[in-house]
């Protein structure tokens, strides 16, 4: 059975061509689902063109800016509708090696959902800041002390799951638009008796583009990893 790979977009254009030739270079019978927020710098409009030579490429272009989390479950609805007995999610900035990608298919044979990690032996990081590597630490530390998931690297964007958790996951229950989103996830997951596993990925800093993380996500976050704490307390 075959992957597909969700990718959501905004103003990811310079990164995009070379993103689409690591991934069709790969040795696996992948398809991947591009997701553009209405892209500004002509992200969706690209995405559209590399469809005309490469069928295993299909786009979804919303109206408008909506967010992270719905994208991913745009894509997340769209692949359910297939035959896919995995279904992967990264980022288009070139921070997550496609290369990767068939690690991450072994290790979600025997489990509901596999996490690129940066935080485990084996992980190379390079040309991250400090600041956002201090950052992204942090985070994932305050993370798992409050909903005491059982991984280092609740945060990535990198992950691969079986077909059957997507299936299992409510997916309506889901409430974070920013990068809380993967904690959620995660966590529900988790909670629903879902097997978590990490494989070490190599993980670059953005090079092209901007970064997308803003104080209004963090602190989405932030106020998140409480609420899912409570709703384990009072067994929601």
């Amino acid at each position: 059975m075959s992957a597909i790979v969700i990718i959501p977009t905004y103003n990811e254009r310079d990164n995009l061509i070379e993103l689409t030739e690591r991934l069709l270079a790969l040795p696996l019978a992948l398809d991947v689902v591009f997701v553009d927020d209405s892209s500004p710098d002509g992200t969706g409009k690209l995405a559209d063109e590399l469809t005309r030579s490469h069928p295993q490429i299909s786009v979804i272009r919303r109206e408008q800016k909506l967010g992270y989390g719905s994208a991913v479950i745009e894509g997340f609805r769209t692949a359910l509708k297939g035959d896919y007995a995995w279904i992967l999610q990264m980022d288009a900035d070139l921070s997550h090696d496609p290369a990767a990608i068939p690690a991450l298919i072994r290790a979600a044979s025997d489990h509901d959902l596999v996490l690129g990690s940066r935080y485990i032996g084996g992980v190379r990081v390079i040309d991250w800041e400090i600041g956002r590597v201090l950052l992204s630490w942090m985070s994932n530390g305050y993370a798992r002390a409050v909903t005491r998931l059982p991984v280092r690297d609740i945060t990535t964007g990198f992950r691969c799951f079986r077909r059957q958790a997507l299936e299992a996951l409510n997916l309506a229950q889901l409430q974070a638009a920013g990068y809380g989103f993967q904690i959620e996830v995660a966590y529900r997951i988790w909670r629903s008796g879902g097997r978590l596993a990490e494989v070490p990925i190599t993980f670059y800093g953005r090079q092209k583009g901007i970064s997308k993380l803003s104080k209004r996500m963090i602190v989405e976050a932030a106020v998140l990893v409480w609420r899912l704490r409570l709703s384990r307390v009072q067994g929601i």
